[in-house]
């Protein structure tokens, strides 16, 4: 079996996908009507064999690159949400955290930082309330200061939050309201790495999200995706309307819980818990690319995300 990635733009239709192309497949498993030629109907969503989502929106925001691509609109955004939806995509993906008064935000860092007084602070969005994280960066409302905003990358090294088209922060009731209403929704559902959460918590964070996509959703497609694999098998037993996968970097990094370390591990977390596919970093697919074979056998959905250099 041979794999091979395509660019977006080299692809005439959506639909029409070359033969052997790496990416965003998805199978029948749960299926309640075939529709055109590799398409079927899940969650009362048409899903077409192939998609493309815009990784938070238009992109991440890498501040140390030089890249100037990597910093021109801010991620996880309205602005880069909407800027997305211009092009041929069906899906934006976000991650949403949800703030210590039961807000679900969106932001992908654990952390959120700024100067105080010359020196750089930090804060846990779930540890701060609503207009504590809407105090930072641009504000909405006109003369009202904002707090400039730092990020602190892997590596301990502290960056400016600049880039060329900046944009508030939003909450996830904002984004379903300002989105184009075309374009699907793939919610993470993030959580800290280093945090062992008692299922009681994963509950109630799950069901302060649910309250908002079951009133603002309408008929938008929507998919929700985590790493935390409990939060995952909880969200499917929450609910039934949406489909729910697995993220995984497929052993990049080794983690204590071994259900994240392998696509086998994934595959095995999909099918003990009725999730609808993985969402997996790609060069694990090109590193194990006979792992595509056994998730179609198994009759689950594959995405692929992160750069192939």
């Amino acid at each position: 079996m041979s794999l091979r990635a395509v660019h977006v733009l080299n692809v005439p239709s959506l639909h029409q996908v070359t033969e052997n192309a790496a990416l965003a497949l998805h199978s029948s498993r749960l299926a309640q009507g075939v529709k055109d030629e590799g398409e079927v109907t899940i969650c009362g969503y048409e899903w077409p064999k192939f998609m493309v989502m815009g990784h938070r929106g238009s992109g991440m925001n890498m501040l140390q690159s030089y890249d100037t691509r990597l910093k021109c609109i801010k991620e996880n955004s309205i602005l880069s949400f909407n800027s997305a939806s211009k092009f041929p995509i069906d899906f934006v993906e976000f991650d949403v955290q949800v703030t210590k008064d039961d807000y679900p935000v969106i932001f992908h860092d654990n952390f959120i930082g700024a100067e105080d007084k010359g020196v750089f602070k930090e804060q846990r969005v779930t540890d701060i309330t609503l207009l504590e994280f809407l105090s930072y960066g641009p504000q909405k409302e006109a003369g009202k200061v904002e707090r400039p905003m730092l990020r602190k990358i892997k590596d301990g090294r502290i960056f400016e939050w600049k880039v060329e088209k900046d944009d508030s922060l939003c909450t996830l009731q904002e984004v379903f309201e300002k989105v184009e209403r075309s374009k699907g929704f793939n919610i993470e559902l993030k959580f800290d790495d280093q945090i062992v959460y008692k299922e009681e918590k994963l509950e109630h964070v799950l069901r302060v999200i649910l309250q908002v996509v079951n009133k603002f959703a309408k008929d938008r497609p929507i998919l929700f995706s985590s790493f935390q694999p409990d939060a995952a098998l909880l969200m499917r037993k929450l609910q039934s309307t949406y489909p729910v996968y697995f993220l995984t970097n497929g052993g990049s990094e080794i983690y204590a819980d071994v259900r994240r370390n392998s696509m086998e591990e994934a595959i095995k977390v999909c099918l003990r818990g009725g999730l609808h596919g993985i969402v997996s970093e790609v060069k694990a697919i090109f590193r194990n690319p006979g792992a595509v074979t056994r998730i179609k056998e198994a009759k689950l959905g594959i995405i692929t995300y992160g750069q192939l250099k």
